[in-house]
C-alpha cells in the first residue's frame, strides 16, 4: 500500500471543520484590521530564500526542498511566507500604488525536518504583514492583529514575549560582544555554531545542541547593547501595547530564526505542548525589501502555525467540533421513486437547501439511520403512494411530527424548513 510521505498528514472529514474555524476567524479578524488577502506560488527561485532567510540559517543549510526544473533552474517549495509576499510586493509594485500595504496569507510550507509532534514537514501558517511603516505603532499593531485572533478562536494557554534586535548599529556592537564571549568556548561547540561564530554570531543563541548551552547561558544579552534610539523604540513599542491592553513580558534571550529581523522581535509560547512552546511569532524587518532587489522599505509581520493552533485548542478542550448537518434528507422508498427524490434534492439545492439522497438502494430504516448520522433537520419521504399522488411527507426529526405537502408547492415546504 502507497502511504502519505513521512511528516505529511491528510486533512480527513473529521477534522475538517475545526480548520475552517480557523480559516474563517483569520479572514474575518484580519479584514477587521484593514487587511487583504494575498495568495503566492508554491514554489519560488532558491535564491529569493537564500537571500532573504539567510545562508546561517538551519532552514536554507538543512531545511529547504530544493530541486532542478527541466531548464536547470534551482527552485525551492516555500519554507516561510514573507520573502514569497515581499517579492511580489516587489514584482507588483504594490507599495508604489500605496505607501501603507497591510497583507494577510494563509497556506502551506515545506521544511526537511525531523518530524514530531507540531512540526510536520508539510505544514500551514497564516501570516500577516505591514510594509511601509517605520513607526512602533505598526509593530503594535501586529501584535494586535495576532492577539485577537487567538483570543477569537478561544486560546487562553499562551504568553506574549516580546524582545528588542535594534538597529544596526546596536547589532553590530552586540555581534562583537557575542565573538569575544564565545570564542572561549568554540572548540568544544557544535559544527553549526563554529560555522556562525563569525558569519551570524546571533544565531548561536538559537542553537539546540546540548554542547553549546554553558556558552549561551552565560552568553550577554542584545538588550544592554540597545543605543538610545533602539531603547525609545522599544519603549514606545510597550507604551502602546500596555495602551491596548495587551500583556506581555521581556524576554532579552528571545531572538528570531531568520536574519532579516530589527527592533520588535516577538512570539506567543504555551506550556501546554511541551518542547513545542512556540505557536506564533515575527517581528520587524527594515533590510529585507533591499536584500531582495527593492528599494528601502520597512515592514513587520508575523506567522501562525495552523497545526500548532489545532493541538493548542485540543490540548484547552476547545477544539470545534464536526457537526455534520443537513436540512432534509430525501428518502425513495422504491426504485421507481427513485428519480423523483432526485429531482425534489436538486430542487432544494436550488432554493438554498442542502439536500441528499442515499446512493445504495437502502431499506427505509437503513435510510433513517443515515439521516439521523449526517443530523438532518428532516426527511422527506416519496414512496408509491406519494408519488402516485404527486405528494412528499415531511418529517421534523427533532420531534417525530409529519405533514404531506405537495411536491410542486415549494413555497409551502421552504416555509415549513425555515422553521
Amino acid at each position: 500500500m502507497i502511504q502519505a510521505i513521512r511528516g505529511t498528514k491528510d486533512t480527513l472529514p473529521s477534522d475538517i471543520h475545526a480548520w475552517h474555524t480557523l480559516e474563517s476567524t483569520f479572514r474575518r479578524v484580519a479584514t477587521s484590521f484593514g487587511f487583504q488577502e494575498i495568495r503566492t506560488p508554491l514554489f519560488e527561485s532558491t535564491e529569493l530564500f537564500s537571500r532573504g532567510i539567510g545562508e546561517t540559517t538551519d532552514i536554507v543549510g538543512k531545511e529547504m526542498y530544493t530541486f532542478l526544473d527541466q531548464g536547470q533552474n534551482s527552485l525551492t517549495l516555500r519554507p516561510e511566507a514573507t520573502a514569497s509576499i515581499v517579492r511580489a510586493v516587489i514584482e507588483n509594485t504594490l507599495v508604489e500604488k500605496n505607501p501603507l500595504v497591510r497583507l494577510w496569507y494563509m497556506g502551506a510550507m515545506f521544511r526537511q525536518e525531523r518530524p514530531q509532534k507540531g512540526r510536520l514537514r508539510q505544514f500551514h501558517q497564516f501570516d500577516a504583514e505591514i510594509l511601509g511603516s517605520d513607526k512602533p505603532e505598526a509593530d503594535a499593531e501586529a501584535i494586535a492583529l495576532a492577539a485577537n485572533i487567538l483570543r477569537e478562536i478561544g486560546l487562553t494557554a499562551f504568553e506574549l514575549q516580546i524582545n528588542s534586535l535594534g538597529n544596526t548599529e546596536s547589532r553590530a556592537h552586540y555581534r562583537a560582544a557575542l565573538q569575544a564571549h564565545f570564542a572561549p568556548f568554540i572548540d568544544s561547540m557544535s559544527d553549526d555554531s563554529k560555522s556562525r561564530l563569525e558569519r551570524n554570531p546571533l544565531r548561536i543563541l538559537d542553537s539546540k545542541h546540548p554542547e553549546d548551552a554553558p556558552a549561551v547561558k552565560g552568553a550577554p544579552i542584545l538588550i544592554d547593547y540597545l543605543d538610545e534610539s533602539s531603547r525609545a523604540y522599544f519603549e514606545r513599542v510597550q507604551h502602546l501595547l500596555t495602551a491596548l491592553g495587551i500583556p506581555f513580558s521581556v524576554n532579552p534571550r528571545l531572538v528570531r530564526g531568520l536574519d532579516y529581523y530589527c527592533h520588535t522581535a516577538f512570539e506567543f509560547v504555551t506550556t501546554r505542548l511541551g518542547s513545542q512552546n512556540a505557536i506564533g511569532g515575527g517581528g520587524r524587518y527594515d533590510g529585507l525589501f533591499e536584500q531582495l532587489g527593492g528599494k528601502k522599505t520597512p515592514g513587520i509581520g508575523f506567522a501562525f502555525g495552523i497545526e500548532r493552533l489545532l493541538l493548542l485548542l485540543e490540548e484547552e478542550g476547545k477544539l470545534p467540533t464536526n457537526e455534520i448537518s443537513c436540512d432534509v434528507y430525501v428518502i425513495a422508498l422504491d426504485d421507481d421513486s427513485s428519480p423523483l427524490a432526485m429531482k425534489l434534492a436538486q430542487t432544494l439545492r436550488e432554493h438554498g437547501f442542502s439536500a441528499t439522497t442515499d446512493a445504495l438502494r437502502r431499506s427505509f430504516k437503513a435510510q433513517m439511520r443515515d439521516a439521523d448520522r449526517t443530523k438532518s433537520r428532516f426527511v422527506a419521504i416519496i414512496g408509491e403512494q406519494e408519488r402516485l399522488n404527486n405528494k412528499v411527507i415531511l418529517k421534523t426529526m427533532a420531534t417525530g411530527e409529519q405533514v404531506e405537502i405537495g411536491l410542486q408547492d415549494i413555497s409551502a415546504l421552504q416555509e415549513l424548513l425555515k422553521k
